[in-house]
Order: C-alpha cells, then sequence, then structure tokens
C-alpha cells in the first residue's frame, strides 16, 4: 500500500489568530539569508533567534512566520522529533511577548518527486524570461502531485525544485489531528 502524502499550510481562515513577522538574529538584525529556513537541508546555528509578531492574536501550535518560515509550539516541536527525527531541526525561537517555547521547524530532507504529469499546472522559467541561471527550473505550480515512490523514508520533506512545499506523510497528518494542533491544514499531494 502507498503511503499518501499531505502538503502542511497554515490555516488563514482561524478568526483572532496571531500572524508571525520575519525572523531576526538576537540583536534584531535581519537574517539575510532568509530561505535557508526552507530549503529542505540541515541549516548550520544561526544562533539566537527572535520572530516579531506583526499582527497579535491567538498563538498557534503551527504558524507560517514571513517568508514561509514553519514555527511550531514545544509540543508539537517534541511530537515531530519522536516521529521524524532523521527530517526535521528544531531551532529555538523567542517569540516577541510570548511565555511559551516555540521552535523553527526546518525540513532538513529533500525529495525529487514532484508528478509533473498529474499537477493542475506546471511552468518552468524559459529563456524568454532572461533569467539564465533558473532556466528549466519550476516557476509556479498549481494542483500540485507527487509521486509518492520516490519519497523514500521521508516523513517530513521539502519538494526538489519547488521548496516552498512542505510535505508530511499522513502518519504525521493523523498524529497532528489526534493531536489536535492549532493552525494546521492539508491538502493531499
Amino acid at each position: 500500500m502507498t503511503t499518501r502524502y499531505f502538503k502542511l499550510s497554515d490555516d488563514m481562515t482561524l478568526k483572532g489568530r496571531w500572524l508571525l513577522g520575519a525572523p531576526t538574529d538576537s540583536n534584531g538584525g535581519e537574517i539575510e539569508a532568509w530561505g535557508v529556513f526552507t530549503e529542505g537541508t540541515p541549516v548550520r546555528d544561526p544562533g539566537p533567534l527572535k520572530l516579531p509578531v506583526d499582527v497579535p492574536g491567538q498563538p498557534l501550535d503551527f504558524s507560517l512566520a514571513a517568508f514561509g518560515t514553519p514555527v511550531v509550539h514545544a509540543r508539537v516541536a517534541t511530537l515531530l522529533a519522536r516521529m521524524a527525527p532523521d527530517d526535521v531541526q528544531l531551532l529555538p525561537v523567542a517569540i516577541q511577548g510570548e511565555m511559551e517555547q516555540f521552535l523553527i521547524l526546518v525540513a532538513t530532507r529533500l525529495a525529487r518527486c514532484i508528478d509533473d504529469a498529474a499537477c493542475r499546472e506546471v511552468e518552468r522559467w524559459t529563456a524568454e524570461d532572461e533569467q539564465p541561471e533558473k532556466v528549466g527550473q519550476y516557476r509556479d505550480i498549481s494542483g500540485l502531485r507527487i509521486d509518492p515512490r520516490k519519497v523514500g523514508d521521508a516523513k517530513v520533506f521539502r519538494t526538489w525544485g519547488w521548496s516552498i512545499a512542505l510535505i508530511v506523510s499522513e502518519e504525521i497528518k493523523v498524529a497532528l489531528e489526534q493531536f489536535g494542533a492549532t493552525g494546521v491544514r492539508f491538502t493531499e499531494v
């Protein structure tokens, strides 16, 4: 039986929820390479991190901060570290005005598994776009679909070529739902 996979997103429909800003270093300076948190590879320890709350509201167990940076409550981090220890890196982050412990979730695995033919639409960069360094890479994907046979044993990962997608196995999805994690939204891929 083939494992099912789901894109894990931030549930933006929740009323009264918080919105988190861009990660900064401990002095409030911008993290210049903010994309490191979403590339699907381990991150070199950036030192103490902070997150501002751009819109005050209800803290969530799972949120996407600015630039798509996943942030999880310590309880969710513990669950993920137990279920997918080889797939996640958890970086402590201090959130403005929040006493609870939160962590930035880095998916440390990258799977070359996008099924172009099964996606609703796939657009790639071309020479006409005048960005030669991007020619052939994904420019946009609608209706993302993956080939589960190409995932291997990963339970939490990013998709190669379209690393903005954070993917979890059905086992992780069910565990987060049973846990009652707030802020999560799942779309089957």
